[in-house]
């Protein structure tokens, strides 16, 4: 089997090589016959190079995973995959969300009035990591577009690529054990993942018309609508899938929305802006200011997103009954957030976006916190409660887990022994009795009054006696 993995590897790699080769071959001659186009074609070629990089990775993944499918080796792949893939969605969408902010803040911040030449919008002078910088904006274009022009794309698109990839990786893959909920919504899992792509598309079209409704022109009610078919997507995607797929499909939807933002608005409006700007024909003045719309858009959409991400760390968020309105709650507070920083940065000051984002968390975080459970507790002693947790924990949470998924246990947390019971008791109160949100989905079927008992045994002091 390993044989079989190196030379499809090898295949692979080599396929990609001389297909690379191929292609700067020809461009070096036409270094030599058309310089005039040279730079053009180096960034065609930058764009094929990446897509034959992603290509030869999803084929080389699909061929590995096809290889070790029901071998001890399945559970590695998916743990590295997991590893990889989420790593470099960090690393691209910090380098995407830190563009989004420079430009956003760059954008409010200019200086508009002072010196600045007919044909700029504004300028700024900044000093960062010792040195001192200037920057222009144009109106629209300079009379001479330069040789050398930097393009904020590849950072959107390997952010979506690498999220999507690990959509797949947690939760198609798993889709029976991470997506669904049977105490949900009982589907399958070709169903509940052709519902979950199939949002996004229908959520980017919904948006983009409304882009191109007169609705944008009006900001506040724009964003009230918006704000209501986002609530409606998080409610509908706390009725189909488990509590937390929920959560990061509202998340991948929107992520889907800021990436076609740049894929179909932003980026095409700047290459029709410099390709008329090199040909001398009359701008669109609307272009410019089309992709500046989205792009804000995008800015707003940080936050809510950067939220998802790591709820799922805290089950008080995605456990709760009311999850969905939990997720509007947060994505409301936290734009708030982001649009008090906005204004600030354009030097306007409003008294009360900052308190009320802050309000509107904080009662978030007030409705979450759990009632005290007023029923009366008999004696419970541990042997009863060492017995639930054999049953119902043990098959993912421990040593050597006997689960169909997890070959090791999740977050290295087990209960092997009565110590590792005792000094994770207030964790089991959280997960197993407040907030309901383990086993996974109940995949064991623990039921409400084994959670009542672990609920008092913890209330009565937690003893191994």
């Amino acid at each position: 089997m390993i044989h079989i993995l190196v030379y499809g590897v090898l295949g692979m790699l080599l396929i990609m090589l001389v297909s690379m080769t191929y292609h700067f071959n020809a461009l070096s001659k036409e270094k030599d016959d058309k310089p005039e186009s040279y730079q053009e074609k180096i960034i065609g070629s930058q764009n094929f190079n990446y897509a034959a990089l992603v290509l030869v990775i999803v084929l080389l993944i699909s061929y590995t995973y096809v290889v070790v499918k029901g071998t001890p080796y399945e559970s590695h792949l998916m743990e590295w995959l997991n590893i990889i893939i989420r790593l470099m969605h960090f690393t691209f969408g910090i380098a995407w969300i830190g563009a989004s902010f420079y430009f956003v803040f760059l954008e409010n911040a200019l200086n508009r009035t002072e010196n600045v030449r007919d044909e700029l919008a504004g300028n700024l002078w900044a000093v960062h990591g010792g040195g001192f910088y200037y920057l222009e904006k144009y109106k629209v274009a300079p009379k001479q577009i330069p040789k050398h022009l930097h393009w904020f794309k590849y950072e959107a698109y390997f952010t979506w690529l690498s999220g999507f990839s690990l959509l797949f990786v947690v939760y198609y893959f798993n889709a029976k054990a991470m997506l669904i909920d049977k105490n949900v919504l009982d589907i399958s899992s070709a169903t509940a993942i052709s519902i979950g792509i199939g949002s996004f598309i229908a959520a980017w079209i919904i948006y983009d018309l409304m882009c191109k409704s007169p609705l944008v022109k009006k900001g506040t009610l724009f964003a009230l609508v918006g704000l209501i078919i986002a609530t409606g997507f998080a409610y509908f995607y706390a009725h189909v899938f488990s509590a937390r797929a929920a959560y990061i499909h509202f998340g991948a939807m929107i992520g889907s929305i800021m990436v076609a933002n740049v894929f179909f608005v932003i980026i095409p409006s700047q290459k029709a802006m410099v390709k008329a700007a090199k040909e001398g024909k009359p701008l669109d003045p609307t272009l410019g200011k089309n992709a500046l719309a989205r792009s804000l858009h995008n800015n707003y959409f940080t936050l809510p997103v950067l939220f998802v991400m790591v709820s799922n760390h805290f089950p008080s968020t995605f456990g709760n009954p009311y999850s969905w309105a939990v997720l509007a709650g947060m994505s409301v507070g936290v734009a708030g957030v982001k649009h008090y920083l906005n204004l600030k940065e354009k030097g306007k000051y409003n008294v009360w976006v900052l308190p009320l984002s802050v309000i509107v968390l904080l009662g978030v975080c007030f409705v979450t916190a759990p009632q005290k459970n007023t029923g009366e507790c008999k004696p419970v002693n541990f042997a009863t409660v060492n017995r639930i947790i054999i049953q119902r924990c043990t098959p993912c949470h421990s040593s050597k887990p006997t689960d169909d998924i997890y070959t090791a246990p999740p977050n290295g947390v087990v209960y092997d022994t009565p110590d590792d019971i005792v000094k994770l008791k207030d964790k089991i109160m959280q997960r197993v009795v407040v907030t309901k949100t383990m086993p996974q989905n109940n995949k064991t079927g623990i039921t409400p009054e084994e959670r009542d008992l672990i609920r008092c045994w913890i209330e009565q002091g937690a003893s191994t006696k």
